[in-house]
This record gives C-alpha cells, sequence and structure tokens, in this order.
C-alpha cells in the first residue's frame, strides 16, 4: 500500500511501463543479460523521471481569476479571465474550473482548458475552441438565477509530454459573484404614492385654509397627463404637472413576502424569484422618481439597516442574498400610517389574511401573487381571488398577478386600477 501511494501520480501507461521495466531487469538477472539490464533500468526509470516532470510543472503554474462584472444582472454576460504566470512548461497543463449551473456556464463553452505553452510574460498557448492561441484564458457566464454564487475553484492536472505521470490539485480558490434580480422598467405611480390623495396628512395639513395643496415640477417621462397643471405650464412656457404633495413626507414602506410556503415553483421560474424581480423593479422606479423607500420583509425586519448607504444599490444587493423564510404567518409590528405601503404578497391564508389587516389598518397597495398558476399541483389553502375580494373590503388596493406576467404589467394594472389578461 506504500508504494501504491508513492507512484500514485503515475498514469495507467507510466504503471505499465515500470511494471515492464522491473520484470525485464528481473529477467536480465537471472538469464545474466547485462544489456537487458541496462534496457530494464532505463525503462523502469522512466516514469521515476515522468513523476519529477510533472510535480515540477504542477508547481510551476499559478492562476488567477478575474470575474468582470463582479457584480451582474440575471440574464447579462459575465467573463471570467483566467491569468497565467510561472516559468516555461515541460509538460502540459489541463484547467478545469468549478462553475454551478446557476452561474450559467456555456455548454458550447466550457471552462476547461489545456495549456501547452507558457512564456516568461504569462502568456498561454492553449488548445481550446474559446482561447486563441496565445491569449488569456477566457470563458463566458450567463447567470440565470439572482444569488450569491462561487466560481471555482479551480483544479489543474499536471503530466509530462508522454502522459506516464499526472498530478491534480487545487490551484485557485473560490470567487464571489453577486447575481442581482431582474429591474424592470416601470412608468407612473399608483395613487396616493408620492402624492396626499386621499390620505389624512394632505387633508389635514391644509384644513381651513383657501387654497389646495398644490405643488409643481417638469413633466417626466411616463407621467399622466390627466395630472399636466396647465396653468404653471402657461405661466413657465413648459410642460408642468401636478404634484399634490403632504407637506410632510414619509415616503415607501415596500413588503415583501419572503416566506416560503407562501411560494411555489423551484429555481428561476418560481413564483419567490418572480416576487423579487417586481420588488425590485418597484424599489427602482420610486427611487428613479425621488420617493424614499424602506424594504421589509414580511416579519417587518428592514432588509437595508438604516445608514447603511448605498441606496438601490443597497437594496438591490439585499434582494440577491434573498433566502426564504420559515415563517408560517404575516404577523408583525403596525406599519404607520405616516408612510404608503406597497406588499408584494404570496398565498395568503384566512388566518393570515387578519394578521395582514391588523397590521395597516388604513389599507395600502398590494400585488397578490396567484401561485396556483406557479404550480397547480402544490397549492393549498384560499384562493387568489377570495384573499383579493377580502382585502378589497378591508380598504385595499390590490392587483392580482398570475405566472408569465411581466412586472410592467402589472405595475400598470395597479396603477390605473384595471387587469390587464392574466390579472384580477
Amino acid at each position: 500500500m506504500a508504494a501504491d501511494g508513492r507512484f500514485s501520480g503515475l498514469t495507467t501507461r507510466g504503471r505499465c511501463l515500470l511494471a515492464g521495466g522491473l520484470a525485464t531487469a528481473a529477467c536480465s538477472v537471472l538469464l545474466n543479460e547485462r544489456d537487458l539490464l541496462r534496457v530494464g533500468a532505463f525503462v523502469a526509470l522512466l516514469p521515476l523521471l515522468a513523476l519529477l516532470l510533472a510535480a515540477r510543472t504542477r508547481r510551476t503554474v499559478r492562476v488567477r481569476r478575474q470575474l468582470t462584472p463582479a457584480r451582474a444582472t440575471v440574464g447579462s454576460e459575465v467573463t471570467a479571465t483566467l491569468h497565467l504566470t510561472g516559468s516555461a512548461l515541460l509538460g502540459s497543463v489541463r484547467l478545469v474550473d468549478t462553475v454551478p449551473d446557476a452561474a450559467g456556464p456555456q455548454a458550447a463553452a466550457p471552462p476547461r482548458f489545456t495549456v501547452h505553452r507558457l512564456s516568461g510574460r504569462g502568456r498561454a498557448d492553449a488548445r481550446s475552441a474559446h482561447a486563441p492561441r496565445g491569449a488569456l484564458l477566457t470563458y463566458p457566464l450567463r447567470p440565470v438565477l439572482r444569488g450569491v454564487h462561487s466560481v471555482g475553484p479551480l483544479t489543474a492536472s499536471a503530466t509530462d509530454p508522454l502522459g506516464l505521470a499526472e498530478f491534480e490539485r487545487q490551484i485557485t480558490g473560490p470567487d464571489r459573484l453577486l447575481v442581482l434580480p431582474r429591474v424592470v422598467g416601470l412608468r407612473g405611480l399608483p395613487p396616493a404614492v408620492g402624492s396626499g390623495d386621499g390620505t389624512p396628512g394632505a387633508a389635514l395639513a391644509h384644513q381651513g385654509q383657501g387654497s389646495s395643496d398644490v405643488l409643481t415640477r417638469p413633466y417626466r417621462y411616463g407621467d399622466e397627463l390627466r395630472r399636466v397643471h396647465w396653468r404653471s405650464t402657461a405661466r413657465y412656457d413648459e410642460l408642468m404637472v401636478r404634484l399634490e404633495e403632504r407637506p410632510w413626507r414619509g415616503g415607501m414602506t415596500v413588503l415583501l413576502d419572503r416566506r416560503d410556503a407562501a411560494h411555489r415553483g423551484r429555481g428561476a421560474d418560481a413564483s419567490l424569484e418572480f416576487a423579487v424581480s417586481l420588488t425590485a423593479s418597484i424599489c427602482a422606479h420610486l427611487i428613479g422618481r425621488g420617493e424614499p423607500v424602506t424594504l421589509v420583509t414580511e416579519e417587518g425586519a428592514a432588509l437595508t439597516p438604516p445608514g447603511a448607504g448605498g441606496g438601490l444599490d443597497a437594496l438591490l444587493d439585499a434582494l440577491a442574498a434573498l433566502r426564504p423564510s420559515a415563517r408560517a404567518d404575516l404577523a408583525g409590528p403596525e406599519i404607520a400610517r405616516s408612510t404608503d405601503l406597497l406588499a408584494v404578497l404570496g398565498a395568503v391564508g384566512p388566518g393570515e389574511l387578519e394578521a395582514l389587516v391588523a397590521r395597516r389598518v388604513t389599507g395600502g397597495h398590494a400585488v397578490l401573487l396567484d401561485v396556483a398558476t406557479w404550480d397547480p399541483a402544490g397549492t393549498d389553502g384560499g384562493t387568489a381571488s377570495g384573499t383579493a375580494a377580502a382585502l378589497r373590503r378591508a380598504g385595499w388596493h390590490i392587483t392580482v398577478a398570475s405566472a408569465g406576467t411581466s412586472p410592467d404589467r402589472v405595475w400598470d394594472a395597479l396603477t390605473s386600477g384595471a387587469a390587464p389578461d392574466g390579472l384580477s
């Protein structure tokens, strides 16, 4: 066993050659043939020299991996570059990188290379369909699922020119690839989001005053034409829109229901992934319009702690690393009436419905996912239409979203109050 471990780096060819050389040397002793002994000794020595050569090649090569960009969006392209350095090679080196399926390795360009020559300047001569001769080794990735992915480790298998010995070792550790959820461009705002329409704050702020709480700002792409303020437009000779804004602004609280029991489906096609993408799109849209946004989970915990900074980038990073929760209900702290509320909900059962309503007695806006359309065989509990009706009776503005509907169409239905195909 000790001998087997000592020569474990030999290939099948090298083991056969070593055994043949030793057998030839033994026969030469029995036959008293010195020339045959020299041949046997030479044949047996070749695999041992190959072991030393392969071991030297293994220690010679050094590789540094670079991911560009290291922070990408689902579906975007990432380039992985392997920078090779070291002295000249006497054998070949096979490099194999470890990439999870969720990071999107390309079948036509797998991260496998064979390096035959390495110059002193660190440039490689590789035999690969996607690594041209004399270039740094690169391969593409197209992530299909958000999250924090580990690319690596990278292993190197060094061989001698005759293929008698081979050593394999981990040469580079893993690198972090942060994949953000897909963000879809949205237009417009639902009632009472960014305005005082229908809110106690706007009404109380101007009780007894003779002028309405009307502010104006320049028109932005996506604003509704019904909000154009023609008097201000004529005054400033520029299209202006009405912004009935309360003097104090509590901002927007976006609640994301990440409960594992409330969602259906697997992988990138799961209802949770749709909810995360919709939430990311909503946050990006509101922040782009200057709305203060607080993103919380179903238990009321903020995904980005106060003072963390980073704005939209911090929210997207938090959503990228979001994991399902084992929590079973929607009970939690009351959501203040001083802020607008927009909830992205999975399946909501009867007991969970009352808990949600108790947290926000003044109602809010919500997108309710009809999770039955993501996995009809795995549904249980109340129907989405029944939950939506109960929330509407409690004063909520509801849009029901089904699988196959894009986030921008869901948002359009919420802002207009209409229900396009696939929504209710």
